[in-house]
C-alpha cells in the first residue's frame, strides 16, 4: 500500500467559460466538482496505475463530506481522512475556452486545533506501518505546525517508510532538514529554498541540506533529478499544449510508483515525465490520458548518468 497525506484537502470547482473578461459577467458553460489538493491528486492517479493507496488528511464540513463522497467511487484507493472542526477548503478554477488558460483561486482552509493535530499524528504512525512509501504534498492549513512536514518525515523514517516530500516554502525548508528520501520542488520553490537559480546547482545543494535525492520540475523541459546514484533529465519528445493543473502531482505518483516497484532512476524519470505530459493533455484536469501516456513513455529521451 503506499501512503498519501494531504493536510490542506480542497473541494476542486472548476468552471467553464467562453472567454474570461475581467469586470463583467459570464455565462458559465460547464461545471465539475472533484476531490482535490495535491496528496489526493496523487493518490487518485497511483489508483489509476493499479496501486492499492491510502489517503489521509483532514477534512471537516458540508465539503468535506462531499470530498469523501466522491472518493468512495474510487477503485482500489482507502479513504483515511481525519475529521476536523472547521469546513474543508474549495479551490475555484475558472477555465478561458478561447485561450486555454486557467485561473485559480484558492482558499486557506480550514483551522487546525491541538487536539486535532495530536490526533492526526497517532492516525498517520498507524498507517505507516503497512506502508510501502508515502507522499507527503502541498500547503498547510492555519494551525498546523510549519514544522509538520518535518516531524511526518521523521516518523516515516523511524518505520522505515520512504517519504517523497512536495511542499514549499519554510515548510519545504524543515522538512528537508528531517531527510525525507525525495523532494519533488518545482524551479521556483528549489530556487527559494536554497537560493540558487540554476537548476543543476540548486538540485545539489538541496541533496546538501538532507534530502536523499531531489527531482525537479523544469515545466515543459521535464524533470532534472540529483540522486546518489547519479544525475538526470527527462524530457518529453515535443512541447505538449494543454492544461497543466495536476501535472506535477501525476509526476509525485509516477516516482512514487516506480520506487515501490524496484525500477532504477532512468525508468522511474520515464514514467514521471510521461504521466506529466499525459496530464496536459488530458479533457479534465488533474486526470492523465491513458493513450498519450503510452505514447509517451516509449519516445521520452533521458540524458545524463553517474
Amino acid at each position: 500500500m503506499i501512503l498519501t497525506v494531504t493536510l490542506n484537502t480542497a473541494l476542486d470547482v472548476t468552471h467553464h467559460v467562453p472567454k474570461l473578461i475581467p469586470h463583467t459577467s459570464h455565462r458559465v458553460t460547464a461545471v465539475s466538482e472533484r476531490p482535490g489538493g495535491k496528496g489526493l491528486n496523487v493518490a487518485r492517479v497511483l489508483a489509476a496505475l493499479g496501486h492499492e493507496v491510502t489517503a489521509t488528511g483532514f477534512t471537516g464540513g458540508r465539503t468535506g463530506a462531499v470530498v469523501r463522497e466522491l472518493l468512495s467511487g474510487t477503485d482500489r484507493l482507502t479513504d483515511a481522512l481525519v475529521p476536523c472542526a472547521g469546513t474543508t477548503r474549495r479551490t475555484l478554477a475558472v477555465v478561458d475556452e478561447a485561450s486555454g488558460d486557467t485561473t485559480q483561486f484558492n482558499e486557506p482552509g480550514p483551522q487546525i486545533g491541538s487536539a486535532e493535530w495530536a490526533a492526526f499524528l497517532c492516525r498517520y504512525e498507524e498507517l505507516l506501518a503497512g506502508a510501502g512509501a508515502v507522499a507527503l504534498c502541498g500547503s498547510l492549513p492555519p494551525g498546523v505546525p510549519v514544522g509538520a512536514y518535518a516531524v511526518l518525515v521523521r516518523a516515516a523514517r523511524a518505520a522505515g517508510v520512504p517519504a517523497l516530500l512536495d511542499t514549499s516554502g519554510e515548510a519545504l525548508r524543515r522538512g528537508v532538514a528531517a531527510r525525507p528520501e525525495m523532494i519533488k520542488p518545482n524551479a521556483a520553490e528549489l530556487a527559494e529554498l536554497t537560493g540558487s537559480r540554476e537548476p543543476l546547482q540548486a538540485t545539489r545543494d538541496a541533496r546538501r541540506r538532507g534530502a536523499h535525492a531531489v527531482v525537479t520540475s523544469l515545466g515543459p523541459g521535464g524533470l532534472l533529478a540529483a540522486t546518489p546514484q547519479g544525475t538526470w533529465q527527462a524530457a518529453p519528445p515535443r512541447a505538449l499544449a494543454g492544461n497543466p493543473t495536476g501535472a506535477g502531482d501525476s509526476a509525485v505518483a509516477g516516482l512514487l510508483s516506480a520506487l515501490t516497484e524496484g525500477l532504477d532512476w532512468p525508468a522511474r524519470l520515464t514514467r514521471a515525465v510521461a504521466l506529466s505530459a499525459a496530464t496536459v493533455q488530458a479533457p479534465t484536469a488533474g486526470d492523465f490520458d491513458p493513450g498519450t501516456y503510452e505514447e509517451l513513455r516509449h519516445t521520452i529521451t533521458i540524458t545524463g548518468g553517474n
